[in-house]
């Protein structure tokens, strides 16, 4: 089915918190998703650790469209895993998570957002982009890659400002 046809039948979505009993779902998911998904381990413990961590579902059938998991600090919010599920990849969805997480950081409010993406996932390096965010910095063999390689992440970061101070930098 092309794109533009699944957009049009995109079902009401709903947004809530992951929890340990969602990730037989979500592993399902990681694993289609990619050649070195994260491991339950991670997630559990992600979780544990209190980072925030979120599903996007369809409303009426509550099949997992996709997720994120993000680490908070000091005054930033760390973007650890954005995944859309292979199915409902190309609706847009993934647009949503990052608009979550952005809201996520903004509710706490932390002044930026950090995330690595690897150097070859180019629709995602785009994605982030379009978003506003903007290349930091390249971490050398930070993924691991085929053949017992090691692949690098361009470090991306995005600030977030409060409403308005955009215009008092302005005005100096």
């Amino acid at each position: 089915m092309r794109a533009e046809a699944r957009r049009a039948v995109t079902p009401a979505l709903r947004w809530r918190t992951m929890t340990v009993s969602d990730l037989d779902h979500v592993m399902v998911v990681e694993a289609g998703a990619y050649s070195f998904p994260w491991t339950r381990g991670n997630f559990i413990d992600s979780l544990a650790a209190g980072y925030v961590a979120e599903l996007l579902e369809d409303g009426a059938s509550a099949d997992l469209v996709g997720y994120f998991v993000a680490m908070p600090g000091v005054d930033e919010l760390h973007l650890l895993n954005l995944t859309v599920a292979p199915r409902h990849q190309g609706c847009g969805h993934a647009r949503s998570l990052l608009g979550a997480v952005e809201s996520a950081a903004r509710q706490r409010g932390l002044g930026t957002l950090w995330l690595e993406v690897r150097v070859s996932n180019e629709r995602a390096l785009h994605l982030y982009e379009r978003h506003g965010f903007h290349r930091a910095g390249l971490r050398r063999s930070y993924y691991p890659a085929a053949g017992g390689r090691r692949e690098d992440a361009v470090v991306m970061t995005l600030p977030l400002r409060p409403s308005g101070e955009e215009a008092d930098d302005a005005l100096g």
